[in-house]
């Protein structure tokens, strides 16, 4: 049974969840999780996930439902302590099988900064196909095409 899980981010854990950070080379590709939350707060297409691993805070995940048939990652970090240990990893699995289950949904979308040394490799492990800059030239996407059942129209 796997350790990692991901819940709600609730009054119980917020504040642990900002207290989390990355490595200072990591800052310049992931907005701070307290700004991540704010976002959540005041966006109501956006959705906020904590990362646990053994029953403690150790990441984040921001997704905003751009479209009926559209989700985009928006931010994904494990605090420097829980790095390389294959947390994000067996987390971002858990958040994916998630998405699939959204009724309609045919394209998991992520960005990335095109200089970070793993980001790339990382989400093509996953299934993540490049196609190119964002509209500001300042992120890498890369989506994920959900297969629709027989029966379920693709709403893209």
């Amino acid at each position: 049974m796997s350790k990692v899980k991901l819940t709600a981010v609730d009054q119980t854990n917020y504040e642990r969840i900002c207290d989390l950070e990355v490595f200072e080379e990591q800052e310049a590709y992931v907005a701070s999780n307290l700004w991540s939350l704010v976002q959540a707060s005041y966006n109501p297409t956006c959705t906020a996930r904590a990362i646990y691993y053994q029953d403690a805070p150790v990441g984040l995940f921001l997704w905003s439902a751009e479209s009926p048939g559209k989700v985009s990652i928006w931010r994904f970090m494990v605090d420097k302590q829980h790095q390389h240990r294959g947390i994000g990893r067996q987390a971002l699995g858990l958040l994916l099988e998630e998405l699939r289950h959204i009724q309609g949904l045919a394209q998991i979308e992520i960005c990335y900064h095109p200089e970070n040394p793993v980001a790339g490799n990382f989400y093509s492990s996953f299934g993540f196909v490049e196609t190119g800059m964002d509209k500001d030239g300042d992120d890498m996407l890369a989506v994920i095409d959900v297969p629709q059942p027989a029966n379920q129209p693709c709403l893209t």
